[in-house]
């Protein structure tokens, strides 16, 4: 069975094994987009298998590798050390989180000019926890969200785990924010005004690194979710 799936016009998403983070576990996923070029643009890397590689490898050059948070980076070595010519660009604060990585570039509200006619981007600012940058994919009008928008199975928790996951609103019938990130945001005009510029994009999919993806009425469901920040 073929790891990567085709998500729309030159994108394709990939699942990775459960990371754990403070005694929880969460599902992982990436995205790999295919710029006109023919070079690939890789979207919060997950762990590098062989199989995974050759996938990767079949469907052109891997020039950017990107992590869109300092959370995401326990793949980051792998990958570099397998595709060393290829860009790694660091989310604010990853530089500081991973010393021992040597970052190449990092990641602004400006996309730089290898993916802007492709890709565009914003910081989402504010946040105590972490500096997100959020993609849009124009080709397939996926939005794609690391940590802000979290989705799991009723039964991925149990216990006191399932509980606390509850309350923070990392279970639910669609990806939300969790309260740790909605209460992290000191600084909701800068985050609101980020948001601004993620709701202008003609977006028709939602892509999440942790959860279901939203394949339909992505503007609507955009809307529901950061309700709790714009009203």
């Amino acid at each position: 069975m073929a790891l990567l799936e085709p998500f729309g016009e030159n994108i394709w998403i990939a699942s990775g094994p459960n990371v754990e983070s403070v005694g929880f576990h969460y599902p992982t996923r990436m995205a790999t987009i295919r710029l006109a070029d023919g070079r690939l643009f890789i979207w919060s890397p997950v762990a590098l298998s062989d199989e995974l590689r050759a996938e990767i490898n079949a469907l052109g050059q891997v020039r950017f590798l990107v992590t869109p948070t300092s959370l995401h980076h326990l793949a980051l070595p792998d990958w570099k050390r397998a595709y060393p010519d290829a860009t790694l660009y660091a989310a604010p604060g990853s530089r500081a989180s991973r010393k021992d990585i040597a970052f190449d570039a990092d990641l602004t509200d400006t996309a730089p000019a290898h993916w802007a006619s492709e890709i565009d981007q914003v910081l989402v600012r504010g946040n105590l926890i972490a500096t997100e940058a959020v993609f849009f994919h124009r080709a397939s009008g996926t939005v794609l969200f690391c940590d802000l928008l979290q989705n799991f199975p009723p039964d991925w928790y149990s216990g006191v785990r399932a509980v606390v996951a509850r309350f923070d609103g990392m279970i639910g019938v669609e990806p939300a924010t969790p309260q740790k990130f909605r209460l992290a945001f000191v600084n909701r005009t800068a985050a609101r005004a980020s948001l601004a510029r993620i709701l202008e994009w003609p977006a028709a999919k939602v892509l999440v690194a942790h959860g279901d993806p939203v394949r339909a009425d992505a503007p609507a469901f955009l809307t529901r979710a950061f309700r709790w920040l714009t009203r």
